[in-house]
């Protein structure tokens, strides 16, 4: 049986691998594998259709930039297809308008995906505003943290992303509104025609709805007047009742 030697040197830039827990690594950032994976999962990410590996290859797109750089005749040269390239251009210049939440998990930064972005994006309005307290205010872990603090060291800032790159990398806060209360709406609507209407009107007001009478119910809504199990669990609760939302609702 011949013996397996392993690589000393990555197949693709010929810089020395890094053996970590059984396994090997290049630690050239500017390593084209790295960056061909880099370039794919950048435009999966921004769902850009038609820009698969195959199409990738064939563009010779090595970096973030390029893809923006592309003209329809040039797509159209080495793709063979008009078609295609108006297409493909079409697409890629719809991501020119990616939020900052779909921005931030596309640039391959290990464990901060769409789920660490959206913690992050309740809390920055801009790129900028990240830093190691943005991060643990938002609930990023430190090891996720790190990662993002060093992409930021080592990538974005250096390669001038804010400049080279299409994006606005600004964020709105969506604000959380106050909750005045939770509500619980029985049988039939005097006030208002329906009860989905009903329920925007008081989400509108900082409420929210409940479809039955759980513990945290602090309201109910009984306009019809009839003494419903319902209505007397929530007495029995210390529930305030009410018989005309309308009512309530503007002497808010």
């Amino acid at each position: 049986m011949r013996e397996i030697i392993p690589p000393v040197v990555c197949p693709a830039c010929s810089t020395k691998l890094e053996l970590v827990n059984d396994q090997l690594f290049c630690r050239n950032p500017n390593c084209p594998a790295q960056w061909d994976k880099k370039v794919e999962a950048f435009v999966s990410t921004l769902k850009i259709k038609g820009f698969g590996p195959a199409t990738i290859n064939k563009l010779q797109v090595q970096d973030y930039n390029e893809i923006y750089e592309l003209s329809v005749s040039e797509i159209q040269e080495k793709l063979g297809s008009e078609k295609m390239a108006v297409k493909l251009f079409d697409e890629i210049q719809k991501s020119k308008s990616a939020k900052l939440v779909d921005l931030i998990p596309a640039f391959s930064i290990p464990l901060i995906g769409r789920s660490a972005s959206q913690k992050l994006c309740n809390t920055i309005s801009h790129i900028d505003d990240i830093t190691e307290k943005a991060c643990t205010e938002a609930g990023i872990g430190p090891k996720a943290t790190a990662n993002l603090l060093k992409w930021l060291e080592t990538e974005y800032y250096p390669s001038d992303y804010k400049t080279i790159l299409p994006f606005k990398w600004n964020n709105k806060i969506n604000k959380k509104k106050e909750v005045n209360g939770v509500v619980c709406i029985s049988g039939k609507l005097k006030s208002y025609p329906t009860k989905a209407h009903a329920e925007k009107v008081l989400n509108s007001y900082g409420f929210v709805v409940k479809s039955s009478l759980t513990k945290e119910v602090s309201i109910l809504v009984n306009e019809s007047g009839i003494e419903s199990a319902k209505t007397q669990t929530a007495r029995d609760r210390g529930v305030k009742i009410i018989n005309n939302l309308n009512k309530f609702l503007g002497e808010i």
